[in-house]
């Protein structure tokens, strides 16, 4: 498999800061929560972590066999409870599969897998969770769940949800630990689930900020033959400048090199020509509507050059704690040009356009719609179709979601006799709406 993951070839010095922090919480067995803004990059970074034969060696170092067991939420059929433990079971089962455990072992997690998925009852599926770890924790391995993209499942978790966590964790005689991702802090995700006294006792908040510039070149670098980019030096360290350690914006960047092959000599052509990018720009607004309005407010604040009090500071704390915000010789700025400069447009102006003519992705999606018309269209399907290009590093909820609610702003505004309709958990359909004939 670590053939397949580009960043299983990244140098071990990747990260390096994150990597330590994160090996020596696993080493303690403690459970953490890997905060950053949205798309920083804490899937690239983990698909290193996880994947990187050299990791266990370096940045754990305590002799132990610990069992990484990677649960991508992205893989959600549906974003309920019950889909995510049967998810957690299946993700158990395929890690066993490939580990030197004895077959005996292999079989017995397969028979609790598939009794499972046969009676379909969430209470036999947690417990088959349970009767793996157990006997991965017996057979002398320390087992790690990683939970990645775990905000996608926020809407769905009842406060049973948090004692099935730690009653996985007493079963395993505290073997296991938890490793979440997420933008914001699980209390702040579900505070009826995760109560913030609890939680203290619970797991630890380890923030990922922007990556560093070398860092960024190792994800560069690991790219450039893919996509067959001849950028001169200057004009690559321009790129590294412009997307200033946001992995996001530099995967949308080269993509958009790699179509439409400017002609580009300098920096400022280069920053022109990428902010006008219909991804880049969607890209900045999920940015800027993941923030609440004191966060918005204080970054607003930076960019008319006027002071942030001491309680505006604490309110939006966490545009420090996951680098929104950069600091040096006394001086704040947003951290990144790309940002700073949808910022800017968002202050002035509204920067959504209040015409009627469909963007090139919000085409893309309606014609899909309609050759599918009165059909339910999968998120996935919508995917290959609107942004094959970057199908594989993966496309937001949010960012579907926004486009569909554009797409749909736009028909009404048209008088048009189609409307999209939502299909609860599912996806989008296109249908008729019979009183615009």
């Amino acid at each position: 498999m670590q053939q397949l993951i580009i960043e299983a070839q990244y140098p071990l010095i990747f990260r390096k800061e994150e990597s330590k922090a994160l090996g020596e919480h696993i080493k303690k067995r403690h459970s953490v929560v890997l905060i950053g803004m949205k798309r920083v990059g804490i899937s690239n970074f983990l698909r290193f972590f996880l994947y990187h034969g050299g990791i266990k060696k370096i940045y754990i170092q305590d002799g132990k066999q610990h069992f990484f067991i990677p649960v991508d939420l992205n893989d959600l059929v549906e974003r309920e409870v019950s889909f995510f433990w049967t998810l957690t079971l299946k993700r158990i089962v395929d890690e066993i599969e490939k580990s030197a455990l004895p077959q005996e072992a292999k079989n017995g997690v397969k028979r609790l897998f598939l009794d499972s998925m046969k009676s379909q009852d969430l209470f036999l599926t947690i417990d088959s969770v349970r009767k793996a770890l157990v006997m991965l924790s017996e057979a002398g391995v320390e087992p790690t769940l990683f939970f990645i993209r775990f905000d996608r499942i926020k809407d769905a978790l009842n406060p049973e949800f948090f004692a099935n966590l730690e009653g996985l964790r007493d079963a395993t005689h505290q073997k296991l630990a938890y490793i979440f991702t997420s933008f914001r802090r699980l209390n702040q995700l579900s505070p009826t689930v995760f109560g913030k006294a609890a939680l203290s006792l619970f797991s630890n908040d380890l923030y990922i900020k922007p990556a560093k510039k070398e860092d960024v070149a190792t994800i560069y670098k690991a790219y450039e033959d893919h996509y067959k980019l001849l950028l001169v030096p200057s004009l690559e360290q321009g790129l590294f400048d412009i997307v200033d350690g946001y992995v996001q914006y530099l995967q949308l960047a080269l993509i958009v090199l790699h179509e439409q092959k400017p002609k580009l000599e300098s920096k400022s052509q280069l920053f022109d020509y990428l902010v006008q990018d219909e991804r880049i720009i969607l890209q900045s607004e999920e940015l800027w509507e993941s923030l609440d309005s004191n966060e918005q407010e204080v970054l607003n604040k930076i960019n008319r050059g006027e002071e942030i009090n001491a309680e505006e500071k604490e309110k939006a704390s966490y545009l420090w704690e996951t680098g929104f915000i950069a600091e040096s010789n006394g001086k704040r700025a947003i951290f990144n040009a790309l940002f700073d400069f949808y910022v800017k447009q968002k202050t002035q102006s509204q920067t959504e356009t209040n015409g009627v003519e469909f963007t090139k992705k919000e085409n893309l999606l309606f014609i899909f719609l309609k050759d599918h018309l009165n059909e339910v269209c999968e998120r996935e399907q919508i995917i290959e179709a609107v942004w094959p290009e970057v199908e594989a590093l993966g496309v937001s909820d949010w960012a579907i979601d926004r486009l569909v609610a554009r797409a749909r702003s736009k028909l009404n505004k048209q008088g048009n006799k189609f409307e999209i309709q939502t299909v609860k958990t599912r996806g989008y359909k296109l249908v008729e709406n019979p009183l615009r004939e």
